[in-house]
């Protein structure tokens, strides 16, 4: 109580002056402005200084118009602003003249012409401030200080040491040790304290006597009266929640809107997806025989590269066990001995043929004889020596490769998978679906939206759900085999909404789905919508705004960030 008393500046009596309260804190003020609306256009003025900043934006969209004429009629006459790209600016030395000034737009853009009217208000200029007289030491702010000390939570200022309590304190500590030299009549410690006391809150008790000056006042405080230079416009949260942001961070956030109109769209499901190859085009390459694979001339190729139909990716060198082996040598050595008894025969039966003890066609069936003996007998080695060539069935790339020089491959063992990725499927599962879709998109992980055509669906359930095959018609490059997806398919049933893009949709502090309202312009308000999955890029607003409201489009995530 007493270091408040002491801090509080001491009332004046009759004839003399102790000053005012201590200045208000001077904060940024947004410049006078005027705006007005059309089917067409959003129409903004901006006291600035000597002169008007005019912003001009489509009403619909939100997208400055640039290269328009705007004539204006104004308190001075009319005039035409000059245009400096999405900027115009009219000389105006009326705007420093406090009250309410009429304006009237004439706007052409093209071949649209649209007329608008406004009412710019200059409010007076505030009488200047002075602040009260400063204390030698601490003075009013100090005293500010304490009194905030003591209207607080004490607890919440304790636990990060806040040097205002703490001057309280010692001010109580020294209020204490007075007292208890009062009480014990040491007079010599009681000066003391008092003397510190005085100097330490002085400046709070200084008192301007009539015809005294104790001071000169500061400045007075910057306002955004008559357009003052000195005015700034920022972006930032009102209390209310909704988002006051000027023209020129708008076109620095490229805020952009969309007119709700709502229609009949077409029920989405959405579907869980793994990108699979389209059947027709690709393959896999498989080793009919056992056998140790070799590589081609070239090498085996790369995953990733680029192979044709008919190209030979590797050789299978069929294994021949001991016990075929001992087979092979005696079929070898029965063919060897019936080819030259064929051959004998067949000399002999010539020499007879000449004398004619032997007819022609005898000669003629053991030449045959003979040449079928040596084709058996070239088969055989052709087994042992030649390998399986392995040939790419289709064009595309190697997606897949299991291929090793020396490895042993065991029969239908598949070596590489070959896939076109300019012709790549998506398999969906759908749950609780009949599985008849009529357009269908995706997205996915470092994807864009993908354009799916409905190819068809399966006749069995796969875990209580129904496979679904879509082919990707555009946007393919960039995928993998394997890669997660979800499915937005559109079905039979309409429902009626209005489709915004999916990045108008935010999530807000408490969980809810919001969207921006483009009710001013240059005010957003946050509001609360319920939404449905549409296709990859939009979503279905159910419930929560009225057709013809502006939703922000691009931009809505910078405008949540504003505080």
């Amino acid at each position: 109580m007493a270091v408040m008393a002491l801090a509080a500046p001491s009332s004046a009596h009759e004839g003399h002056d102790h000053g005012g309260p201590p200045p208000p804190t001077a904060s940024a003020q947004a410049a006078p402005r005027a705006e007005a609306q059309s089917a067409l256009f959003e129409f903004v003025a901006v006291a600035r200084g000597n002169a008007l900043e005019i912003h001009l934006d489509r009403f619909d969209t939100n997208e400055p118009v640039v290269g328009a004429t705007i004539e204006i009629d104004t308190p001075a006459g009319p005039a035409t602003a000059a245009a400096d790209r999405d900027l115009y600016r009219l000389e105006a030395d009326w705007v420093r003249q406090p009250g309410a000034h009429d304006l009237i737009a004439t706007v052409t853009s093209g071949t649209d012409v649209d007329f608008l009217t406004t009412t710019l208000t200059i409010p007076e200029a505030p009488a200047p401030v002075a602040a009260a007289g400063g204390g030698w030491l601490v003075g009013s702010a100090l005293a500010t200080e304490v009194r905030e000390a003591l209207s607080v939570d004490l607890k919440e200022r304790l636990s990060r040491n806040d040097p205002a309590l703490l001057t309280v304190g010692a001010a109580g500590f020294a209020l204490g040790i007075l007292a208890m030299a009062l009480f014990r009549r040491r007079v010599l410690l009681a000066a003391g304290t008092a003397t510190a006391l005085v100097l330490l809150f002085g400046g709070s008790l200084a008192l301007a006597h009539e015809g005294h000056d104790h001071g000169t006042p500061p400045a007075a405080m910057p306002t955004a009266a008559g357009g003052a230079t000195g005015a700034r416009d920022l972006a930032q949260r009102l209390p209310d929640g909704a988002v006051f942001v000027p023209k020129p961070s708008q076109r620095i956030l490229a805020i952009r809107t969309v007119k709700t109109v709502p229609a009949d769209h077409r029920r989405s499901v959405e579907m869980p997806g793994r990108v699979i190859p389209d059947p027709n085009a690709s393959g896999y390459v498989q080793a009919s025989i056992a056998g140790r694979l070799m590589p081609p001339e070239g090498g085996f190729p790369r995953l990733g590269s680029k192979v044709e139909a008919g190209d030979i990716l590797a050789y299978v060198a069929s294994a021949i066990q001991t016990i075929d082996q001992s087979d092979l040598q005696q079929r070898l050595s029965e063919l060897d001995q019936a080819i030259s008894i064929a051959e004998q025969r067949v000399r002999r039966s010539e020499t007879l043929v000449r004398s004619g003890a032997v007819a022609k066609t005898t000669l003629d069936e053991t030449r045959i004889e003979l040449q079928g003996l040596r084709d058996r007998r070239a088969a055989i080695d052709h087994v042992q020596v030649r390998p399986e060539p392995l040939v790419a069935p289709v064009s595309g790339v190697v997606a897949a490769a299991n291929a090793v020089a020396g490895q042993m491959a065991e029969s239908n063992a598949v070596v590489f998978h070959i896939v076109d990725p300019a012709r790549l499927w998506v398999e969906a599962l759908a749950y609780g679906s009949s599985g008849a879709f009529s357009a269908a998109s995706a997205t996915g992980a470092g994807t864009e939206g993908l354009s799916l055509r409905f190819e068809g669906a399966g006749f069995a359930d796969r875990s209580q759900a129904l496979p679904v095959h879509f082919s990707i018609e555009r946007g393919a490059k960039g995928l993998r085999l394997g890669q997660m997806l979800t499915v937005l398919a559109e079905t039979e049933e309409t429902r009626t909404g209005v489709a915004l893009p999916r990045t108008s949709v935010l999530r807000g502090s408490n969980g809810q789905d919001i969207v921006f309202l483009h009710t001013g312009a240059e005010r957003f308000e946050p509001r609360e919508v319920r939404v449905q999955p549409l296709d990859a890029e939009r979503v279905l607003v159910a419930a929560g705004i009225e057709a013809g409201s502006r939703v922000v489009t691009e931009g809505a995530e910078l405008l949540n960030q504003i505080r």
